[in-house]
């Protein structure tokens, strides 16, 4: 304390030391109330109220870090956090949001470390328990996070944004019948909650109306814009779509695209480039040109990336390959685009762009394999492969091929009309912007078709290339197949994917846990109308879709 600076009585002392510490309090509480009302104004202005009295207060530099988290200036939360626990080691609050920005960051090593650490700190703090296990969600740890779930729940019952996050777990985890527990008890708690409504309706076909008739009266009562419905929109869409309403189906389907297009801010052009520039720049010269020799710091694990367009097939394969006892899978990550983009050094607020591919092709190609293997580290388990499956990696075959010489790179092909019409009533939550327009999409996909193309010219037989359509007509025949090209035996869980209780977090995260089935080939046909201008697009490109 300040006060502490003066040569005063210590009872006089310690009695205005109490009562600073009871002002000190007063202005904590008041912060508090000021943060759950987002008044980060008044909350900053707390904070330095606090530090003027006491500059190693580590409430003050506490709420600090929420004002600046509020801010989105992580490195800044980072310092006021791991202040706080420099100062007091005790404050599990400070660590577990210490955590959430390391995973902002992409830090999840230390995040992960952290967690570990601090999670028993937690039995009676269920915000804290629910945003740890938040940490490990978006980290793909969805096993890791079902208990702190679980937990939140028990100590803080019918607390809505608690119950749709371990709703949310459950169906990564397969829990499908708590996971659809969990969302009636919501949706009768509410029933204008559409995201709610969009979560319930993927967990199994429709076989009535009941639902859709119930959605149909939410988005009716609703006053707000195409933009607020969206998710309801594919809802309906999909419910339809069970029912075999295909018209109805479209319609909705529709108006849920029009309705992310219109507030995207969106021009296909910059994907498109991004393409051409990849082509351009990754010729095979370049390939051939310093491959990756060098060993990395993580050894004795061979990478299979399972890439191609999403809605071809990838979450499929991927759960064919990780049933094989020498495999193991870690999810849909985003470490290759984002150790590519870090060793560009180029400094931009866009994932990726044309000054990022050329500057990443000059940069020693060992710096990006070693980058990779150290972000993964963490997540690896003791099997000599494992997977990264990630649809967009399509994009860095070329990186991937020259910085792992090793590696197994499967990319999955499906109809052209299939894939688009399946990508097209898919909510991404906003990735995949070309995907919301047919327009956008067939241009896409051409560009596409031709990266594929360039890919298959350089790699050859490298590239290994799976047919979505044979895969679940011909499962048993074209999973030796595959295993073969991996360099597996065959094993018979592979075939029984199903029973895998592995996690996953795609798209895809209801149905893996199905047996292999057709249904979805040609489904396109039965919106043969509405797609004719898709078709149309494609055919004029040289693009066969029979």
């Amino acid at each position: 304390m300040v006060m502490a600076q003066f040569n005063i009585p210590r009872e006089l002392y310690d009695r205005l030391s109490q009562d600073m510490n009871e002002r000190l309090q007063q202005i904590s509480a008041m912060a508090r109330q000021s943060a759950q009302r987002n008044d980060w104004a008044r909350v900053h202005r707390c904070a330095d109220e606090i530090l003027k009295h006491d500059a190693e207060s580590a409430e003050g530099f506490f709420l600090m870090g929420l004002v600046e988290k509020a801010a989105q200036h992580p490195l800044k939360a980072v310092e006021a956090f791991e202040k706080v626990l420099e100062l007091d080691a005790e404050r599990y609050d400070a660590a577990i949001e210490l955590s959430s920005q390391y995973v902002t960051s992409l830090r999840y090593e230390e995040a992960t470390r952290l967690i570990a650490r601090y999670k028993s700190y937690l039995n009676n703090s269920p915000r804290y328990l629910d945003m740890a296990a938040t940490n490990y969600t978006s980290m793909s740890l969805s096993a890791e996070a079902w208990p702190l779930y679980k937990k939140a729940n028990e100590l803080q019952p019918n607390i809505g944004l608690f119950q749709a996050n371990l709703a949310a777990c459950a169906v990564f985890l397969g829990k499908i019948e708590e996971a659809r527990e969990i969302y009636e008890s919501l949706l009768k708690q509410n029933p204008n909650h559409q995201r709610n409504h969009y979560q319930y309706s993927r967990l199994e076909t429709a076989t009535d109306s009941g639902h859709i008739d119930q959605m149909k009266r939410v988005l009716d009562a609703s006053k707000q814009q195409p933009s607020q419905n969206i998710f309801m929109y594919y809802a309906l869409g999909k419910e339809l779509e069970d029912l075999l309403r295909w018209d109805e189906a479209f319609d909705y389907y529709k108006s849920a695209g029009d309705a992310v297009t219109s507030v995207s801010n969106y021009n296909i052009e910059t994907d498109t480039g991004l393409i051409e520039k990849i082509i351009d720049t990754c010729t095979r010269q370049w390939m051939s040109t310093d491959p990756n020799s060098k060993p990395t710091e993580v050894t004795g694990k061979s990478p299979v990336f399972i890439l191609g367009l999403p809605r071809t097939g990838t979450t499929l394969t991927e759960r064919i390959l990780s049933s094989h006892s020498k495999v193991s899978s870690i999810g849909e990550t985003q470490f290759v685009e984002v150790v590519l983009r870090r060793e560009s050094g180029v400094e931009s607020i866009e994932k990726m762009n044309l000054d990022m591919i050329e500057a990443v092709a000059k940069k020693d190609i060992w710096l990006v394999a070693n980058g990779y293997l150290n972000m993964v580290d963490y997540m690896l388990e003791d099997t000599p492969m494992f997977i990264d499956k990630l649809p967009y990696n399509f994009l860095y075959i070329g990186f991937i091929a020259k910085a792992f010489p090793d590696a197994r790179i499967i990319c999955l092909r499906r109809n052209p009309m299939d894939t688009c019409f399946s990508m097209y009533k898919q909510a991404f939550t906003w990735a995949y912007k070309f995907s919301y327009s047919l327009s956008d999409l067939g241009t896409y996909y051409i560009a596409y078709s031709r990266l594929f193309d360039h890919w298959k010219a350089m790699l050859g037989e490298r590239l290994i290339e799976i047919n979505y359509e044979s895969l679940v007509t011909d499962q048993e025949q074209q999973t030796r197949g595959l295993l073969n090209k991996v360099g597996l035996d065959f094993e018979e869980a592979c075939i029984n994917f199903d029973e895998n209780t592995a996690a996953s977090m795609t798209a895809s995260s209801v149905q893996v846990r199905e047996k292999v089935h057709s249904r979805s080939v040609e489904r396109w046909r039965e919106f043969e109308t509405q797609l004719a201008p898709l078709r149309t697009q494609l055919d004029a490109a040289g693009i066969r879709v029979d």
